[in-house]
C-alpha cells in the first residue's frame, strides 16, 4: 500500500524574523536576543490535532483552540515550539535564572576565557530597602543621599576587584583561580534554549510583581518583545489565563461569595476559620495568606470584611 503525505513546510514568523539577532537592551549592559526558533502558533494547532496539514483555515478557530489548550492546561502541544536566546546577565540574576532546569544551556566559561569586563552598576536612586513582609523581597528606595554614597562605594569596589583580577592574570595565575573574587554583579553570557510550555512557566514566575526587579526586566523583554511576536495567539491566551489572571483557593471562593452576597459577618467568620485573619482578644490581625487575599479583593474592588471593627 502506497502512503501519501501532505507537503511539510517550515513555520516562519516574519515579525520574529525581523528581530532575529537584534539585541534588546536590559539593565545597564545586559541584553537578550533571538538566535533561532522552531515552530509557531500554527505548530501548536497542528500538534493538538495530530495532523500534518495546515489545520483550520480560519485564524479564529486556531485562536479558540489555543485558548482552550491553555485554559484546560493541555501543555504538550506548546512543547512543539522552541526558542534559543543569547543573553547577557549579571551572575547574581543568572543564579535565579538557571534554577529553571527545563532548558538547554551553554554558558560563557571563565575557566577557558577571561571574565567579561563589565559589571551591573546600581543607580543612586535604585537602592532598595529590605521588605518588612517578604524575607526575599524589596521595599521602597533609600534616600538619594544614602544612594549616592552606596553607588560611590560600589564604584570603588568594582574598580578594586577588576584591578586585582587583572593583576592575577598578569602574574600568570590560572583563569579558574583568578576569577574567585569577582563580584556577583559581573556579567556572564549564555545560550538558553527552551520549549514554549516551560518558557511560559518561567515568564509567569519571573514577570510576577513579587519577582526580583532585575530578573523581571529580563522576563518582560522576553515576553513582550519576543514571545508576543513569535506566537501572538498563545501570548494573548497566556496573558488572559496566567499572567493577568487571579487564582482563588476554595477557601477564598467561600469568603468572596459571602462578600458578594453582602454577608460581611459571615465573610469575617470564614476569614477567621480559614486563618486569613486572627481574632484574639478582640484584635483582628491579617495573616500572610490574608494579605494576599487582600490584594485580590482590592483588584476586584471588593471590601475587606476584616477591616470592619
Amino acid at each position: 500500500m502506497t502512503q501519501t503525505f501532505e507537503k511539510i513546510t517550515r513555520s516562519l514568523v516574519p515579525s520574529l524574523d525581523k528581530v532575529l539577532g537584534k539585541p534588546f537592551a536590559v539593565l545597564d549592559d545586559g541584553f537578550v536576543r533571538v538566535v533561532d526558533y522552531l515552530g509557531s502558533d500554527a505548530s501548536i494547532v497542528q500538534a493538538a490535532r495530530v495532523s500534518y496539514g495546515k489545520g483550520t483555515k480560519k485564524i479564529s478557530q486556531d485562536r479558540q483552540l489555543i485558548r482552550y489548550l491553555i485554559r484546560h492546561r493541555h501543555t504538550t502541544p506548546f512543547e512543539m515550539c522552541e526558542i534559543k536566546l543569547h543573553v547577557r546577565v549579571p551572575m547574581d540574576i543568572w543564579r535565579q535564572w538557571i534554577r529553571h532546569r527545563t532548558a538547554n544551556v551553554n554558558e560563557y566559561s571563565t575557566r577557558y576565557s577571561e571574565a567579561i569586563d563589565s559589571s551591573h552598576r546600581t543607580e543612586q536612586s535604585a537602592w532598595r530597602t529590605q521588605s518588612q513582609h517578604n524575607r526575599q523581597g524589596s521595599g521602597g528606595c533609600l534616600s538619594p543621599a544614602i544612594g549616592r554614597r552606596l553607588s560611590n562605594r560600589e564604584a570603588e569596589l568594582l574598580k578594586l576587584t577588576s584591578a586585582v583580577y587583572a593583576e592575577r592574570l598578569l602574574a600568570g595565575v590560572a583563569r579558574e583561580q583568578a576569577r574567585k573574587d569577582l563580584p556577583l554583579s559581573t556579567y556572564t553570557e549564555a545560550y538558553w534554549k527552551m520549549d514554549l510550555h516551560n518558557l511560559m512557566h518561567f515568564l509567569e514566575l519571573r514577570m510576577d510583581p513579587s519577582a526580583q526587579l532585575e530578573i523581571r526586566q529580563y522576563a518582560t523583554v522576553i515576553g513582550r518583545e519576543i514571545v508576543r511576536r513569535w506566537c501572538p495567539l498563545t501570548w494573548e491566551a497566556f496573558e488572559d489565563y496566567s499572567l493577568d489572571a487571579l487564582t482563588l483557593s476554595a477557601k477564598e471562593v467561600e469568603i468572596i461569595t459571602a462578600i458578594a452576597r453582602g454577608d460581611r459577618k459571615l465573610a469575617l467568620r470564614l476569614s477567621v476559620k480559614h486563618e486569613y485573619v486572627t481574632d484574639k482578644e478582640g484584635e483582628i490581625k491579617t495573616t500572610l495568606e490574608g494579605k494576599e487575599l487582600e490584594e485580590k479583593l482590592e483588584r476586584m474592588e471588593l471590601p475587606m470584611p476584616w477591616a470592619v471593627k
